[in-house]
């Protein structure tokens, strides 16, 4: 099995997620001192005290599903998140190419659109719907399946493509975008 470093964090990626952190922080702070202590009113204690779970789960959960690299063995490719891995069967596997502009206009369906990574249900014009796991969008592979897409960030792209097509010879890799 071989190891992959996912790509280092794009300045994007960088921004997003101390934004986010910081409105997430905020929201905890303010909903933290709405909470109406000693109230008559049933439950708006324990209402309060719930909602502030909420910042803190959404960081819980994005940090949870970052990226951290890939392993690729002869049969699949695992996308390594911090507690577990995520696998891509490669069975049926057709092309594989870098592109850096693979995600330039991609619309999020479903996932996580920056927080700690770019993971998700994606679409855009070019690729159409596909599933992404992602630190840098312009280190991108796109993987092509006869009925679906996966777009990964490996830190050396060529590299990643070069040992794809040594486990796999009948896949069509291209180093440059399609």
């Amino acid at each position: 099995m071989q190891n992959f470093q996912a790509a280092p964090w794009s300045t994007g990626l960088k921004v997003v997620s101390v934004l986010g952190l910081a409105v997430l922080a905020g929201l905890g702070f303010a909903i933290h001192h709405a909470i109406p202590y000693g109230t008559q009113v049933p439950y708006a204690e324990s209402f309060g005290i719930a909602l502030v779970a909420v910042p803190l789960l959404i960081f819980v959960f994005a940090i949870l599903f970052v990226v951290t690299g890939y392993r690729l063995n002869a049969k699949c490719l695992y996308v390594q998140r911090l507690l577990w891995s995520t696998r891509v069967d490669l069975a049926g596997l057709q092309h594989a190419w870098h592109d850096p502009s693979a995600m330039r206009r991609s619309i999020r369906l479903i996932g996580n659109g920056g927080l700690f990574s770019i993971t998700g249900v994606f679409t855009n014009a070019t690729l159409g719907r596909y599933r992404a796991f992602v630190t840098d969008p312009k280190q991108a592979v796109v993987l092509e399946y006869p009925a679906r897409v996966v777009v990964i960030s490996p830190a050396h792209p060529s590299t990643f493509l070069r040992r794809l097509k040594l486990a796999h010879p009948g896949i069509t890799v291209e180093e440059g975008a399609r």
